[in-house]
């Protein structure tokens, strides 16, 4: 089916909730109540630009995985946008990503990318083909928005300010409105690595680990050159 689909349905979840603080441990804000004040931020702004308005939770409970995706596959005229933020171990790790998995979702992902970044101060870790279950198991256009992380010193002071939130959830509707024309799913589209992020940086996930092999293999292999050549220079400068 290669027919455009006009979305008018969001199905806005707010990762982690009760139990399932989110983040690493030690963390001293907790994601989830970043997550659910961004997603309610959000749910009227969509609502006032015509969008009907679902959330997998506006409380602060947990919702396993499989209940959150069973939201979103029971309304096909939707797209399923999880909001995240970010943690690391080490303090200096910042900027925003945004992932998806479906060939149909990688527009939405772009643009909803394209806003947030344009709007926050934050660097740009670009948009990401990942295999997340939420992302996997969805029969409907879905991303993962990472606003920021809350182990980092600079982007942890922006999200607990109300204004900055706000900001976040504003350039999230802005990037979904901007798109509300997406391809409709296929039998194959997760199948598919033929995907468009627009002009946004994009790191298919499938690769990485292929990638780092080639490049470790080819520093070796250079490392072995290098090694090669500087015997070669010590029996020539013997031989003379």
């Amino acid at each position: 089916m290669s027919a455009q689909t006009r979305y008018n349905t969001v199905v806005i979840d707010a990762g982690h909730g009760g139990f399932d603080r989110g983040g690493i441990p030690s963390q001293r804000i907790l994601e989830k109540n970043m997550n659910l004040d961004v997603s309610l931020r959000l749910k009227p702004i969509l609502e006032k630009a015509g969008y009907r308005v679902i959330m997998t939770r506006s409380t602060d409970i947990f919702v396993p995985l499989g209940a959150r995706v069973a939201i979103a596959n029971s309304n096909p005229n939707a797209i399923f946008v999880c909001i995240h933020f970010n943690s690391a171990s080490r303090s200096g790790a910042s900027g925003i990503e945004t992932y998806f998995y479906s060939t149909e979702s990688a527009p939405l992902a772009a643009s909803i990318h394209s806003a947030v970044v344009g709007g926050a101060p934050s660097d740009n870790r670009g948009v990401r083909r990942r295999g997340y279950f939420v992302l996997r198991r969805t029969t409907i256009p879905a991303v993962l928005v990472e606003c920021g992380f809350l182990t980092n010193p600079t982007e942890a002071q922006y999200a607990q300010t109300t204004a900055y939130r706000q900001k976040l959830a504003q350039e999230i509707a802005r990037g979904i409105v901007n798109r509300p024309t997406l391809a409709a799913r296929t039998a194959y589209t997760n199948r598919s690595s033929q995907v468009d992020v627009g002009l946004q940086p994009f790191l298919d996930q499938r690769f990485v680990h292929e990638s780092t092999a080639r490049h470790h293999r080819h520093h070796t292999s250079s490392k072995k050159k290098k090694s090669s050549s500087a015997e070669k220079k010590e029996v020539s400068s013997e031989e003379q």
